[in-house]
């Protein structure tokens, strides 16, 4: 596979490529897309439907954190039917490239003030580094989308669920439905073709020593159980 190029040095037709992980090539990956979206529809509408069917389509678990090169691919969110928030960037970012609108992945480094009781004692932080979103070229603008977390866990949690509307973007709020810190954003890692992967594992193991064992830790956990029962700080 060719080098990616930079997002500095692409064009927008870079962005339609299929990728190591962006594999929107993949068979179920297009299926997926030419069943919410047509692509004779203008990008925007195109956008607006891909996101809400992955946003609410795929449940949001951040206890199955498969850091493979299987495991962060789009086409395996549908096999699943959950991710955490990378793959699911990764298959709104795939489903976009079938349809034909070009599509990159964004990063950054947030505080997650509303984490389980659990996975904050696993990961021994708040901090989620690499957090994954989506990048939409709409109307000669990009827009970032964050398919991350689905209406039922949002709904549970008291989280306001983001909405998309093509226009705008769709980040993380920095307060929840009841008006406590939710999302603070702490750091911008820029923009990718496809998921950086060995520069993602790179930072976790600078920035979570035991990744390895909450991602095993993980495997027996219920998110959207936890965040509807457990104490919020």
């Amino acid at each position: 596979m060719s080098p990616q190029p930079s997002s500095a040095t692409a064009q927008p037709d870079d962005y339609l490529s299929p990728g190591r992980f962006v594999d929107s090539d993949h068979p179920a990956v297009r299926a997926f897309a030419r069943s919410h979206a047509d692509p004779a529809m203008p990008a925007r509408d195109i956008a607006v439907a891909l996101y809400y069917a992955v946003r609410d389509g795929f449940r949001y678990d951040p206890y199955r954190f498969d850091m493979s090169e299987s495991g962060l691919k789009a086409s395996r969110v549908i096999e699943n039917g959950f991710g955490f928030c990378v793959p699911k960037a990764a298959l709104l970012a795939a489903a976009a490239r079938a349809s034909g609108v070009p599509a990159r992945l964004g990063f950054a480094d947030v505080r997650n003030h509303l984490t389980s009781p659990r996975l904050r004692d696993m990961m021994k932080t708040d901090m989620f580094v690499f957090h994954g979103y989506t990048e939409l070229l709409i109307d000669g603008m990009w827009r970032k989308a964050t398919p991350a977390f689905n209406l039922a866990l949002c709904e549970k949690a008291r989280v306001k669920p983001l909405e998309f509307d093509g226009a705008g973007d769709s980040i993380f709020h920095e307060f929840d439905a009841l008006g406590r810190r939710h999302m603070e954003y702490v750091d911008e890692r820029g923009s990718y073709a496809d998921v950086p992967r060995e520069e993602m594992l790179a930072v976790f193991h600078e920035v979570y020593p035991n990744y390895r064992d909450w991602i095993r830790e993980g495997a027996a956990g219920d998110f959207e159980r936890e965040v509807d029962t457990g104490p919020r700080t």
